[in-house]
């Protein structure tokens, strides 16, 4: 009979432990903080251009053109698969002063196409990369 009255007796705790949480809130801080300069690093700065601008940094024949369609890659108006691209633009940006590549693209072609084509650029030692448009069609 003195088991079932202690057993009533034991308060009840109605608090929450904090102490779990915190770990868990600091370990995420450490982490965020060891991962945050990697990917800062890798990233790209690409400069957009603008249609009614009439004159740039850098003119047409100082850049080298890059064109990506569904056929392959132009650079500098020749026509590459994705084989041969890399070894195609290689020599082209070292010849350049600036190093500027002008990158241009049909509609159907996917992102990641695109995407290869700024990496492989900076990868190959491009310092400034801009992304060409074309002017809206008026009505």
């Amino acid at each position: 009979m003195q088991g079932a009255a202690n057993k009533h007796d034991d308060p009840v705790i109605s608090e929450m432990n904090v102490a779990p949480l915190v770990d868990i809130c600091l370990v995420l801080v450490i982490i965020f903080m060891v991962t945050s300069p990697m990917v800062i690093q890798s990233g790209i700065i690409v400069n957009s251009s603008t249609v009614t601008a009439e004159h740039g940094k850098t003119t047409r024949d100082e850049a080298i053109s890059v064109k990506v369609t569904s056929k392959g890659y132009y650079v500098n108006n020749r026509l590459y698969d994705a084989d041969n691209f890399i070894s195609a633009l290689k020599p082209v940006i070292d010849k350049s002063k600036k190093k500027t590549v002008m990158i241009t693209s049909d509609r159907d072609v996917n992102h990641g196409a695109l995407v290869w084509v700024l990496d492989t650029s900076k990868m190959l030692g491009a310092l400034s990369i801009a992304i060409m448009r074309e002017e809206k069609k008026k009505k």
